[in-house]
């Protein structure tokens, strides 16, 4: 980094506040209290993140009579939920080129299921009255390198091949420079209907009242710390009581597993955000973004950013940081080396923003898998069921996740049971050091594939036939 483009970059960062801009809200709801006692439900829910909340609603909304309890180790949203860059993405499968390498035979069902959920989400927002700032202005994926370019058109071509690209629109330099200017755009593909923008932690703030106007018993401050068999059904120890449960679902995505046996198929990775000031009148005509998509550049370490309500930039990625050992620790929730990167990054965007300044700079932990994508499974006998792995998509997928949990504890064969993606897991991570040197050395390598016009090494190319891979 040039020192004058650092010193600009610092100095835009001086008042940044350390926390999620999202979690800022003074319409955030009040702790529940903890769980004390024993408390005995049909289906207990462990996790107030989306997953969890989704499969509490969507159990509800199955069955109204279902006694259901959603446990929570601290606040409904405040961990991945509450401090995402609120894209909720249609695709199942981390993005069309991810399903289309791992799942070919049924990308176009998957692609169907995944459009579907997203509509299912657009309606729920409608009927519970969720006040998330909910809007389908779809995503652009940018080009910043003439070999992404190419990339883009042939995804083009193949979502064409698989009667996909309803909705897709190729766009040139000026096309896309006319939705969002920066020199850096050299193209673009606009997914017009398969994302939506949305307030992330309003979205899990609305999804926990519609769960409580339902009859949920939700208990926050009340983490699981561990599973067993109880009778007939399954027991969870809280730190003042228990649930007793016929059912158990586990949403707990990038925290440790209550089934031991699920947590190497996992690791945390840390990504982080900028969220600027308001822009001012001048500032948003400098831009454009009157059609206020999401978009993402389409390197491997790559940038999302999005428009707000209230005329800030959200700018995130590039860095994922994977800490030794996988612990997820809130001394990683910081990392200013990498908002100073972050920050240099977006002025080399949008130039013209020069004097703009972040209000806001946070992380938090996501939980990925080796395929990118979500994992599904049972243990004790279908008494319990799991999702994970959603690798940053979650905002979306979780809801469908949800619908495969009930699924899969009701004994029930459906369209999504049956498919390969709910049916295979990913390969595990090793231990360490070897997943540490093994992650350590992907990111390296797409760095250089970064700087080195698309071109993968053959340590990527190895990692593409054994179905592993790392991405920011």
């Amino acid at each position: 980094m040039a020192p004058v483009a650092m010193r600009l970059a610092a100095q835009s960062l001086s008042d940044a506040q350390p926390v999620p801009f999202w979690l800022e809200d003074p319409g955030k709801p009040g702790a529940l209290p903890a769980l004390t006692g024993t408390e005995k439900c049909d289906l207990l829910v462990v996790g107030g993140g989306y997953s969890g909340l989704w499969t509490a609603l969507l159990a509800k909304e199955r069955d109204p009579s279902r006694d259901v309890v959603l446990i929570e180790g601290r606040e409904a949203g405040w961990a991945a939920s509450g401090r995402n860059g609120g894209f909720c993405a249609a695709s199942l499968t981390h993005g069309f080129g991810n399903g289309l390498s791992r799942w070919p035979g049924e990308l176009s069902k998957l692609e169907r299921l995944g459009e579907r959920n997203l509509d299912a989400i657009e309606e729920a927002v409608a009927r519970y009255a969720l006040d998330c700032e909910f809007e389908r202005t779809g995503e652009i994926d940018v080009a910043t390198e003439p070999y992404q370019v190419d990339e883009l058109h042939e995804w083009y071509e193949e979502a064409e091949r698989l009667g996909l690209a309803d909705g897709l629109e190729l766009l040139d330099r000026d096309a896309v420079r006319a939705e969002v200017d920066s020199p850096t755009f050299l193209g673009g593909l606009w997914d017009r209907r398969g994302v939506a923008m949305l307030h992330p932690a309003k979205l899990a703030w609305g999804l926990k009242r519609a769960c409580l106007d339902l009859g949920v018993r939700i208990y926050e401050n009340t983490p699981g710390l561990q599973l067993a068999s109880a009778g007939a059904g399954m027991g969870v120890r809280t730190p003042y009581g228990k649930v007793l449960a016929r059912r158990v679902a586990l949403g707990t995505n990038v925290f440790p597993s209550l089934v031991k046996r699920v947590r190497s198929y996992t690791v945390p990775v840390y990504d982080y955000a900028l969220m600027t000031e308001p822009l001012s009148p001048e500032q948003l005509a400098s831009i454009g973004w009157k059609n206020r998509q999401g978009l993402g550049d389409s390197a491997n370490q790559f940038h999302y950013f999005r428009i707000t309500a209230d005329h800030r930039i959200l700018w995130g990625g590039y860095d994922a940081v994977y800490p030794y050992g996988g612990k997820v620790s809130a001394e990683m929730d910081h990392r200013p080396e990498t908002y100073l990167k972050l920050a240099e990054h977006f002025f080399r965007c949008f130039p013209q923003l020069e004097g703009l300044r972040f209000s806001h700079a946070w992380g938090g932990a996501i939980d990925t898998c080796s395929r990118f994508s979500a994992f599904f499974g049972t243990a004790y006998q279908g008494k319990v069921a799991y999702a994970a792995g959603f690798t940053g998509l979650g905002v979306g997928a979780t809801r469908f996740g949800g619908d495969v949990m009930l699924d899969l504890l009701a004994g029930e064969r459906t369209e999504r049971t049956d498919l390969e993606m709910v049916r295979s897991k990913p390969l595990p991570f090793p231990p360490e050091p070897v997943a540490w040197a093994g992650i350590g050395i992907t990111k390296w390598s797409l760095a250089r594939a970064d700087a080195n016009g698309g071109r993968r090494n053959l340590w990527l190319k190895a990692m593409d036939r054994l179905g592993l891979g790392f991405d920011s």
